[in-house]
């Protein structure tokens, strides 16, 4: 028996021994999943920028800034006094370098910014404020958080911490007897567990080693390994650790671990900006995220955050005063739900497109900081529109109830994504049909038809085409027939007329001339990335595309033919601050610049009398938009595609069973785009001269020169070798009557 107990005493003190080894292996190469960070795009401010104090404060608000009744204050905050906004910003590390904060002020007039000063009443030439944080890249496992060194930790948190959670902290070895046998006759005479024993170590241990057993064993292993960790580390190691570590709420399948980002989700600010009150919910949900959960339990949080604002006053780390303004303080957390600046069709973009450089253990554990293309305020215009236009078009028949949506925007010029919404919950990280919803694109194909033709140089948009029956034989033998939308035939019409009206007869009849191999080939070099057959139905929209895919196709024409593939990511940038990646714009020719600015002039006139006519109601007045309507087959998909001068934007609408919507593309996507265009304002669209190519006046139904006061006149690029017969006013112009019987009859597609 004495032996027994030998081997049993010889084989415990093995087993502690080797539970300190693994504190001391794991703990000392300790090592939290970072997420990688990703930013918005700062919002620049300078004098002359279009820029309301509205939209402004409304930035600033979703950054976390307070709104103060002036005077000093001690962390971002902003006050508004007439027409002027004075700022006191955040300190922010860039890409660049790091950017301290200072005071500005703001000077709006009518235009938008009038004046930048700084606190001394110096110009500043431009204003860069901190970007939003619009998500992190998380591991698969869930766990999310922003790691703190010691130096951010604030003083307030570790007293609460200490007050609520161990009072004897810094005097006991990783366990605290007394507490646990208080613990144990408080549970004991309750007839239930009522009050924890652990000390902030034991709970480091048993989130950081082990597993949420309860059982005896465990809690043996964690006492033991409670210990060793308090013998081998300093005790604001081990604090600095628990920080980090604790678990404070879930987010879906987001796992909020550490106060950093405990703040964050609460509140939307940082934690070294919160309040005492706001530092109390915090130390509160420790003791019980989901019991205390301020969304679904906001009776059951107060009480627990105000019990722990009391102990604070009778300790003496709060006065009188802050518990009183405390206690009277609501939760003030934000929205259930809500993330500020989280989109997560957005986010999903951001990864793909850093896949390609970087591992995917780089992404979510390495800590790197990633800044994007995205505009906040954009984004949060096209997530309004579409969830508004869906609202509004779904509650007009039974089959649109559970229709989907999806819009992309970007900047003309640069190919730089400014916005991405994925469906119509857009806070929802699920199917981003954005990106993968690849449906029929119906006339969205027309544009690329009509430029393979102008390439040829034949034909011109003054040019005749016939809108009349055909017949086109495939090669298994058999004959395509397609029909017009309205059914009608027009005669001999201008190559102008069919693509603004989108006549389809008219149409497959150019393509057929042009081969529809071209047609293929043309839509690849503007930027498809699709398999495209070419079968004769692609000349009407026989393939399927992504949202994001057109939005590429769209920009080459909007760019003047010059293709900058689509990018989402500028810069990455390690923990440290040093620039690891960038990713400048990239720009090549893909079609002649003469031939995009024909068909610009004739996209224009799609706006103005074609089958995009009717968002003159919805946009700025004089806006020039040029865009193009598309609707597959028995309405299962309403698409459009348009740009102005600035932005361009692709929204797509339809069901996810493919089951028709009932919409064409002009009475279901053309309005939410223009709702889109129309929020976040910009230019309008300008097609530069380019040489070879002139600006005519031209009778719009029969091809032939006219004067620009002619009623039937419109404003086309023609080649220069184009030769015209010009006409006077009231020779063979259609009547105003046809004219609009002829925009009813084609607005729907």
């Amino acid at each position: 028996m004495p032996r027994v107990a030998a081997v049993a005493v010889v084989l415990g003190i093995c087993w502690i021994c080797w539970e300190g080894a693994v504190v001391y292996v794991q703990f000392q190469s300790r090592h939290w999943d970072q997420p990688a960070r990703v930013y918005a795009a700062p919002m620049e401010l300078y004098p002359g920028r279009k820029l309301t104090a509205g939209a402004l404060t409304d930035e600033l608000e979703a950054l976390g800034y307070r709104k103060a009744s002036g005077g000093k204050v001690d962390g971002p905050a902003w006050w508004r006094q007439g027409s002027t906004l004075r700022i006191h910003t955040r300190s922010f590390r860039f890409w660049d370098g790091d950017q301290p904060s200072i005071t500005v002020q703001v000077d709006f007039d009518s235009s938008g910014i009038r004046q930048l000063r700084e606190g001394d009443g110096r110009d500043l030439p431009v204003l860069r404020l901190d970007p939003l944080e619009i998500g992190s890249i998380f591991p698969a496992h869930g766990e999310d958080r922003l790691v703190l060194s010691p130096e951010e930790i604030p003083a307030g948190l570790v007293e609460a911490l200490i007050a609520i959670e161990d009072r004897q902290f810094y005097s006991h070895h990783g366990i605290d007897l007394t507490s646990i046998l208080r613990a144990a006759w408080v549970n004991l005479r309750a007839g239930r567990i009522v009050q924890g024993g652990s000390t902030l170590t034991q709970q480091l241990v048993k989130n950081y080693f082990l597993d949420s057993r309860r059982t005896f064993g465990r809690k043996v292993r964690e006492a033991v390994m409670a210990i060793w960790l308090d013998g081998l580390y300093e005790k604001d190691d081990i604090l600095t650790a628990y920080v980090n570590e604790v678990y404070l709420g879930q987010d879906g399948r987001r796992a909020i671990h550490g106060f950093g980002l405990g703040s964050r989700f609460y509140f939307g600010r940082p934690l070294a900006e919160l309040e005492s009150d706001e530092l109390a919910l915090l130390v509160a949900l420790v003791r019980g995220p989901s019991y205390y959960n301020p969304w679904r339990h906001p009776e059951r949080a107060k009480d627990r955050r105000d019990r722990v604002l009391r102990l604070l006053a009778d300790k003496g780390f709060i006065s009188s005063t802050q518990l009183e303004a405390g206690v009277a303080h609501p939760l003030d957390v934000k929205p259930a739900g809500f993330r500020a600046g989280y989109h997560p069709a957005f986010l999903d973009l951001v990864r793909r497109q850093l896949a390609s450089d970087y591992r995917e253990d780089d992404l979510t554990s390495t800590g790197l900081r990633v800044f994007t293309t995205l505009d906040s305020a954009v984004q949060r215009s096209a997530e309004h529109a579409l969830s508004e236009g869906i609202k509004r078009l779904s509650g007009q028949s039974e089959e649109r109830s559970d229709m989907q949506g999806a819009a992309v925007v970007t900047q003309v010029q640069t190919g730089e994504v400014l916005a991405v919404v994925g469906g119509r919950r857009t806070g929802f990280d699920g199917f981003n049909r954005a990106l993968e919803a690849s449906r029929p694109i119906g006339s969205l194909v027309k544009p690329a038809v009509y430029l393979a033709a102008i390439e040829q140089g034949e034909r011109n948009f003054a040019s005749m085409i016939e809108d009349a029956p055909l017949e086109v034989s495939l090669d298994n033998g058999t004959s395509w027939a397609p029909g017009n939308f309205s059914g009608e035939y027009h005669g001999q019409v201008t190559l102008v007329r069919a693509l603004a009206e989108s006549l389809n007869l008219a149409t497959v009849r150019l393509g057929m001339e042009v081969g529809v191999e071209q047609v293929r080939s043309l839509l690849q070099r503007l930027g498809a990335t699709s398999e495209i057959r070419a079968y004769p139905s692609l000349l009407l929209g026989a393939v399927n595309m992504t949202p994001f895919e057109v939005a590429g196709i769209y920009a080459t024409l909007a760019s003047g033919g010059f293709r900058a593939p689509m990018r989402a990511v500028r810069e990455v940038v390690g923990p440290a601050g040093a620039p690891l990646g960038r990713y400048p714009i990239e720009v090549e020719q893909a079609v002649d610049s003469g031939d995009t600015h024909q068909l610009n002039r004739a996209l224009i006139q799609v706006m103005r009398r074609g089958t995009g006519r009717s968002s003159a109601n919805r946009l700025p007045r004089n806006l020039v938009t040029a865009g193009k309507t598309g609707t597959s087959d028995e309405f299962r998909d309403s698409w459009f595609a348009g740009y102005g001068g600035d932005n361009l934007a692709v929204v797509w609408l339809g069901n996810d069973d493919n089951s028709p919507i009932g919409l064409s593309g002009g009475r279901g996507a053309l309005p939410v785009w223009a709702d889109i265009m129309a929020k976040i304002g910009g230019a309008g669209f300008v097609s530069p001269a380019t040489p070879g190519v002139v600006d005519a006046w031209v009778d719009y139904g029969t091809g032939e020169l006219a004067a620009e006061e002619c009623g039937d006149a419109v404003l086309l690029g023609l080649p220069e070798q184009a030769r015209l017969p010009a006409k006077t006013c009231g020779q063979q112009r259609r009547s105003l009557t046809e004219t609009v019987m002829d925009w009813l009859r084609h607005l729907g597609n």
